[in-house]
This record gives structure tokens, C-alpha cells and sequence, in this order.
């Protein structure tokens, strides 16, 4: 047990010393952080790889299209879009909003209309590793509450519930679902990002670029449960180091009487944005684990 705790103050020391390193990048210009993502996602990529096998595997399964060649600049670029996710986190808790890089949002007033139903705006994203940046830029046009899950380091966990619950209208817990649809139902416009494979009641096996993934449908169940619009959010970092925006039109004829044709159709969508930028996904995490019948996993 002492050395249990002994461990557990360790990581805790390590966490907050690089937190505070963090800290200490994030005052420099923005310019120079970009910077110095480039050089450090190279390096991470090159000489620390941490899950690089994941990520290739991923993308082997995703673009079998592209050579070995090109799959392997494009994991770099991952991890470049990887440490510059991390700064542009730092910036949003750390910096004041007028400090954020230029954005721009497209299809506000269809987030605004669907509002003003009022039963509720299920916002649906993907983890990107633009995830933190967008969500706090959408917030500062516009009340938006968020799901949120808590990460394994309870030290990173804690930051990112007061700094979410800093600007969210509400952060509601992923096992929050009283919370969830009591939001809804307020007429709040929710965000959050199902895609990623964590194995749930309303878990199917469904196709993501074509393999078969364990996905979340509760999506569609949420908006039968509560009448919520549905609507698309994806963002994109661009190449000039300013960022976009898009919200879709609320889905129409959603959902149906299938969660399952309504959970793939907003997987296509999500894989649409994907190949937008397939760069700024998250490739870092097993999408594909075997499980209930799954193919074996292919990690």
C-alpha cells in the first residue's frame, strides 16, 4: 500500500511538473509555438514513439489507398497536429479568450435556429486533436454546454473539469444521463464526440472506414428520447494558422427507426471530415480492438 501511494505521488510530481512546463510554453507567441510543435512532433514520432504502431495500423486499416510511404509522412504530421492539439489546450486554459488564434464559424445561425425550437441540440463532433480549441472558440459565440470524460490521470482530470466548467453553460459527466437529457430538454445546445470505441448498452458493431468498430449509437436514441436537433460540428486548423469552423443544417428525417442506418449515416459524415484534414484525427487510439465477435485485433 505505501508504495502504491509512493507510485501514485510520483506520477502526480511528474504530471504537474510537465503541466508547469506546459504552463511556461504556453506564454510564448503563438508563432513560435507552432513552431516548435513541428520540431517536437517530429521528434516524438522519430525517437519516442509512442503508439506510432497504433496510429500506422489505424491508417493502414483507413487509407489502404496511400503506400507505406505515404502513410508514415502522414503519421508524422499526426504527431505534429498531436503536441500542437496540446499547446492550443494550454492556450485555452491558461491565456484569456482574446489571446485564441483567428477563427471563423460557419453556420452559427443554423446552430441559433435549431435553438430556437427549443427541445434541445445534440452537437455532434469527433476527437480531433483540435477538440479543446474548437469547443472553447465555439463557446465564446454562443451557450454550449459539453459531455465530458474523465482521463485515467486524475491530476489532468481535475483540470480539465474546472477549466471545461469554466466555460461550458453545464459540463455533464459521460455517465451523466439524467444530466444529459435534463439539458436537452432545457433547451440547451449539447456537444460531444461519440466516436471513439468504448464498448456500452448502446454499443453495435458498425463499419468505420469500411472495418467493423464498436460504436456508439446512443446518439440516436437520445434525439428519439427528447425530440433534440441533430447537427454536425467539425473544425479544421489551416495552413495560415487560423481556424474554421462548421456546423451542418439540424439532419433531417433524423433519427429513424434504426439507430444503427442513423448511426452510420453520421459516420460517414464523420469520415468525410476526416479526409478533410486526416491529419488532425486522433489516430493514437485502438478504434478497432477485437471484441464480440470482431475481427481479430489487428494492434
Amino acid at each position: 500500500m505505501d508504495e502504491e501511494r509512493s507510485t501514485g505521488a510520483l506520477g502526480r510530481g511528474f504530471t504537474r511538473a510537465g503541466l508547469g512546463l506546459l504552463w511556461l510554453v504556453s506564454r510564448l507567441p503563438w508563432r513560435l509555438q507552432r513552431s516548435l510543435a513541428a520540431a517536437a512532433g517530429w521528434a516524438v514520432f522519430h525517437l519516442a514513439p509512442v503508439r506510432r504502431h497504433v496510429t500506422l495500423v489505424n491508417l493502414r486499416v483507413c487509407f489502404p489507398e496511400l503506400t507505406e510511404k505515404e502513410r508514415r509522412l502522414l503519421a508524422r504530421r499526426h504527431y505534429q497536429s498531436l503536441v500542437l492539439g496540446g499547446l492550443e489546450s494550454a492556450r485555452c486554459w491558461w491565456r484569456g479568450p482574446e489571446e485564441l488564434p483567428a477563427f471563423r464559424i460557419e453556420g452559427l445561425e443554423s446552430l441559433e435556429r435549431a435553438r430556437a425550437r427549443g427541445r434541445g441540440v445534440i452537437v455532434i463532433s469527433g476527437h480531433f486533436t483540435t477538440l479543446e480549441i474548437a469547443g472553447r472558440m465555439l463557446a465564446l459565440r454562443t451557450r454550449l454546454c459539453c459531455l465530458y470524460r474523465d482521463p485515467n490521470n486524475a491530476v489532468i482530470a481535475d483540470l480539465l473539469r474546472r477549466h471545461r466548467t469554466a466555460w461550458a453553460a453545464r459540463a455533464i459527466g459521460m455517465h451523466d444521463v439524467s444530466g444529459l437529457v435534463r439539458a436537452l430538454r432545457d433547451g440547451e445546445a449539447v456537444w460531444y464526440a461519440p466516436d471513439q470505441g468504448k464498448w456500452t448498452p448502446q454499443s453495435l458493431t458498425l463499419p468505420f472506414f469500411g472495418r467493423p468498430a464498436i460504436t456508439n449509437t446512443s446518439t440516436a436514441r437520445l434525439a428519439q428520447m427528447t425530440g433534440a436537433a441533430v447537427l454536425t460540428f467539425f473544425a479544421s486548423r489551416l495552413e495560415d494558422g487560423t481556424y474554421v469552423l462548421r456546423l451542418s443544417e439540424p439532419l433531417e428525417n433524423f433519427p429513424s427507426d434504426d439507430p444503427a442506418e442513423d448511426t452510420c449515416r453520421l459516420t460517414k459524415m464523420l469520415e468525410d471530415a476526416i479526409r478533410a484534414v486526416p491529419e488532425q484525427y486522433l489516430w493514437v487510439h485502438q478504434r478497432f480492438k477485437g471484441r464480440r465477435g470482431l475481427p481479430v485485433s489487428p494492434y
